[in-house]
C-alpha cells in the first residue's frame, strides 16, 4: 500500500473550527471594507477628486493585506508574530489612507479607520497584555486627525450620518472584542484537541508499559527457572544421567508453561468483545472527522464468528484512518442466506486497497485467511454514490448451525 496520508480533510475536526473562525473574520472585514470602498467610489464619482481615488486604492491595498494577514492568525502554524515582511505590506497602505485623512476632513473618519483595522488584526497576533496596549495605542492615531480638524473647525463628515457611516463606526468599535473573542474560542479548541491527542497517546503508552511489565513479569520469571534449572543439569551431566534427565524435562515444562502464558497475555490483548469493537469503531472514526452510523440487526452466537467479524471491522477501520480521507462511514449487520454480512463503506476511497487485487494488502490477506477458515467470504469494491466514490468491505460468514463444531 501507499504511504497513508496523514491530512485529514478539509472541514474535519478541529480544522474545520478554524475555517469556521476564519471565514467569520474575514467576512467580517470584507462588509466594512466594502461599504467603505462604495462610499469612496461614490464621492469620487461625484467630485472627480483624486485624493478620493488616493484613499480609495490605498483603501483596497489595505483591505486585500488584511484579509492575506488573517491566515497567519492560525498561531501554531507561525509562532506568536506573524512574519516582518507581511506586517510591514499590512501596515503601508494604512497609513497612507491615514496621511491622506489629514488632506480630506470630509472622509477622515473613514481613512483614519484603515490604521484602526489593520492595528486591531495586528494586536490579535500579540501575545498578553501586549494585545491591548497596541489596540490603545491603534485608537489614539485613528483619533488623532479627526481630532485635528475638530480643533481646525473643520466639517470631518460632509452630511448628515447614514446607515453606512453607523454601520462602520458599530463595526469597528466592536472590532476588537470580535476578533480576540473569536480567536480565544479557538485556541481554546484547538488546546482540548492537543489535550485530546495527548490523551489517546498517553493511553497507548500506558497500555504498552501494561502489556511490558506483563510480559517481563511472565518471561522474566520462567527464564530465571529455566537459567538454574540448566545450570543443575549442567552440574550433574555425566555423573547423575537420571537427574540429568529429570532437569531437563522441567526445563521443557518450563518452557512451555512460559509460553502458554505469553499466549494468554497476548489473546488477552486481542481479543475483545464484539460490541465493544463496534462501539470503539464509531468513537475512533467520529474523533477522527467520519461520522459513523452502526446499523446492527443481528449479531452470531458463535465466539469464534464474533472474533472473526471484530477482526474485520478492526481492520476496516484502521484501514479508513490510514488511507482515506472519509467524512461519513457505515457499519451494517444483518442475517443474510442462512448466515451473517457485515458490510463497511466509507466515502473516502484515498489511497484504499485496489479491488482488482485479489489478496489486498498484508491486512486484508491475513483477514480473508480468518474469513475462510469459518467457511466465510470476503469481497471489497468500489462504487460511487451522492457523487463520491466509496470504497466496500463485505464479509459473509455461514450462520451458527452450519458451521457447528468446526471451531
Amino acid at each position: 500500500m501507499k504511504s497513508a496520508d496523514t491530512h485529514r480533510a478539509p472541514g474535519a475536526g478541529v480544522t474545520a473550527t478554524w475555517n469556521y473562525t476564519l471565514g467569520s473574520i474575514v467576512f467580517l472585514f470584507i462588509i466594512i471594507d466594502a461599504i467603505i470602498a462604495f462610499d469612496y467610489l461614490a464621492d469620487f464619482t461625484a467630485t472627480r477628486d483624486p485624493l478620493v481615488l488616493a484613499l480609495l486604492i490605498s483603501g483596497l491595498l489595505a483591505a486585500a493585506a488584511r484579509i492575506r494577514y488573517c491566515w497567519f492568525l492560525r498561531d501554531d502554524d507561525f509562532g506568536p508574530v506573524p512574519p516582518r515582511a507581511w506586517t510591514i505590506a499590512l501596515f503601508a497602505p494604512a497609513v497612507l489612507s491615514w496621511a491622506l485623512a489629514f488632506a480630506v476632513p470630509e472622509l477622515s473618519v473613514y481613512a483614519a479607520a484603515q490604521i484602526w483595522f489593520s492595528g486591531v488584526l495586528f494586536a490579535a497576533a500579540l501575545p498578553g497584555s501586549r494585545r491591548w496596549i497596541v489596540t490603545g495605542i491603534m485608537l489614539g492615531a485613528t483619533a488623532i486627525p479627526a481630532l485635528w480638524h475638530v480643533l481646525w473647525d473643520r466639517p470631518i463628515i460632509a452630511q448628515p450620518v447614514g446607515l453606512s457611516h453607523g454601520l462602520v463606526l458599530l463595526y469597528g468599535a466592536m472590532l476588537p472584542f470580535m476578533l480576540f473573542t473569536s480567536l480565544w474560542m479557538w485556541r481554546i479548541i484547538r488546546r482540548l484537541d492537543e489535550a485530546r491527542v495527548l490523551a489517546a497517546k498517553l493511553a497507548v503508552t500506558q497500555e504498552r508499559l501494561r502489556f511490558a511489565a506483563d510480559l517481563h513479569d511472565i518471561q522474566g520469571h520462567h527464564l530465571q527457572v529455566i537459567a538454574l534449572q540448566a545450570e543443575l543439569a549442567e552440574r550433574t551431566l555425566g555423573a547423575d544421567t537420571a537427574r540429568t534427565a529429570a532437569q531437563l524435562t522441567e526445563i521443557r515444562l518450563t518452557a512451555k508453561h512460559a509460553m502458554e502464558e505469553t499466549r494468554s497475555l497476548v489473546a488477552g490483548l486481542r481479543d475483545i468483545d464484539f460490541a465493544d469493537e463496534l462501539e470503539n469503531a464509531r468513537e475512533v472514526l467520529s474523533l477522527s472527522g467520519a461520522a459513523c452510523a452502526l446499523e446492527i440487526t443481528d449479531i452470531p452466537r458463535d465466539p469464534a464468528a464474533q472474533r472473526v467479524l471484530g477482526f474485520a471491522v478492526r481492520e476496516a477501520t484502521t484501514n479508513i484512518l490510514r488511507h482515506s480521507t472519509a467524512t461519513r462511514a457505515t457499519i451494517e449487520l444483518a442475517s443474510d442466506r442462512d448466515g451473517y454480512a457485515l458490510t463497511i463503506t466509507n466515502n473516502g476511497v484515498g489511497d484504499a486497497v485496489d479491488p482488482a487485487d485479489s489478496h489486498g494488502g498484508s491486512g486484508l490477506a491475513g483477514l480473508r485467511d480468518r474469513v475462510a477458515a469459518i467457511g466465510g467470504t470476503l469481497a471489497v469494491d468500489r462504487s460511487v454514490a451522492e457523487g463520491a466514490e466509496c470504497f466496500e468491505l463485505s464479509v459473509w460468514i455461514p450462520g451458527d448451525d452450519r458451521r457447528g463444531g468446526a471451531q
